[in-house]
């Protein structure tokens, strides 16, 4: 239905369902309870399954055909990248930094298994994300039990976390133990797009939400969010091939 509602929607010009109608569907889903949460990650889990999808049938082909895959991703990008800069700061206020620092502190104790939940979710919304991490790809054992995921996951976590700790005291996006620079060689290179970047953003403040919720609020989400896009923009700017 989804599919052959996108398929036909220009032609159509209006959103028309198969063997339903949207009365029947918008009846359904206030019964349910479904708010705009749930949709979310439907609609990131719809773009991993066809994404995944293109890249097993490429795997088949050979690597020169997923390289060529990868490019075409990462350059339909290009023109949106180089119009951000580090510099570019958006402004981060004294409000947000506020809560995105009293919830990290609340957080810090528990990283670790806070990283790992963080990475799981990602994994439960697009398993195909499992793909662009080496030490995953041939692994026999869940993912909970993979002896690099842990490590790598926390590592990731507090990075993400103290970028936004930091923001707006720095002015600028830093990163722990790395730089911006290696992380967007890195990224470019195991063909991470857009919708890596949405779903960990989704994968992240749920996590946060579940770790504090207490503390939790709709500012305190727009607080969380702000930061992440920020460390993204930067990630980006610097996501390039080899020169």
């Amino acid at each position: 239905m989804t599919c052959e509602l996108a398929v036909q929607l220009r032609k159509a010009g209006k959103v028309t369902v198969k063997e339903s109608s949207l009365k029947d569907l918008g009846a359904t889903h206030l019964k349910y309870g479904v708010v705009d949460e749930h949709f979310e990650p439907r609609r990131v889990n719809l773009i991993f399954s066809e994404f995944g999808y293109i890249y097993e049938k490429l795997s088949k082909m050979g690597s020169e055909h997923q390289s060529h895959f990868y490019k075409i991703t990462n350059l339909s990008n290009l023109k949106h990248r180089a119009t951000m800069s580090t510099s570019e700061f958006k402004g981060f206020t004294e409000e947000q930094e506020a809560l995105v620092v009293k919830s990290w502190s609340a957080m810090k104790k528990n990283a670790s298994e806070l990283g790992l939940k963080f990475f799981l979710k990602i994994f439960e919304i697009a398993p195909s994300a499992q793909k662009l991490f080496p030490f995953l790809r041939d692994s026999s054992v869940p993912l909970e039990q993979n002896p690099k995921l842990k490590p790598h996951a926390m590592s990731v976590f507090i990075m993400t976390c103290e970028s936004a700790v930091q923001l707006r005291k720095a002015g600028k996006v830093t990163v722990r133990e790395s730089s911006l620079k290696k992380l967007g060689a890195v990224h470019f290179k195991n063909g991470v797009v857009d919708e890596h970047y949405e779903v960990t953003k989704f994968a992240l403040l749920e996590t946060i939400k579940e770790a504090v919720p207490e503390m939790w609020s709709p500012e305190m989400k727009k607080a969380w969010g702000d930061a992440y896009d920020q460390l993204v923009a930067a990630i980006k700017t610097e996501m390039k091939p080899p020169s």
